[in-house]
């Protein structure tokens, strides 16, 4: 698992094991935000996931997406998350992707929004920023 900050208080990781979940929260994590879908390939039960989360001290939320199709209320439900819950925030998919698709379109919705700046913390997570940058073009 391989953690990247996008901002201080979010980051976000590649798929994540239940016995993964101690040692997040052990690095000061009080939020994780899951953006898999139940029946992914490597993605067990999410009610084990939740419980686990439960018993390391860390909230859990679930904002299950499919790669790349993101409707105006999983950006909304992410948004809420991000605003709702303790923070740190972690959060992950299998790759990170999704979760950095969802903070990008989540964040860019603030008129304030630096949208340069998002891009390039973005690519400094290791994701490429022009698909993003695409997805705010719509």
């Amino acid at each position: 698992m391989k953690i990247h900050y996008l901002e201080p208080e979010f980051a976000v990781a590649d798929a994540v094991l239940v016995e993964d979940l101690a040692d997040i929260r052990s690095q000061g994590f009080r939020t994780v935000i899951c953006n898999r879908r139940p029946g992914e390939e490597g993605f067990e039960d999410e009610g084990v996931y939740a419980a686990a989360a439960a018993e390391a001290g860390l909230e859990w939320r679930s904002v299950p997406v499919s790669p790349g199709e993101y409707s105006d209320e999983d950006i909304d439900a992410f948004g809420l998350a991000l605003e709702r819950s303790p923070s740190p925030i972690l959060g992950f998919c299998r790759t990170g992707r999704r979760a950095v698709h969802l903070w990008a379109h989540a964040r860019a919705r603030d008129p304030q929004c630096n949208i340069p700046l998002l891009l390039r913390a973005a690519h400094k997570a290791g994701h490429d920023p022009q698909p993003i940058r695409e997805m705010l073009e719509k």
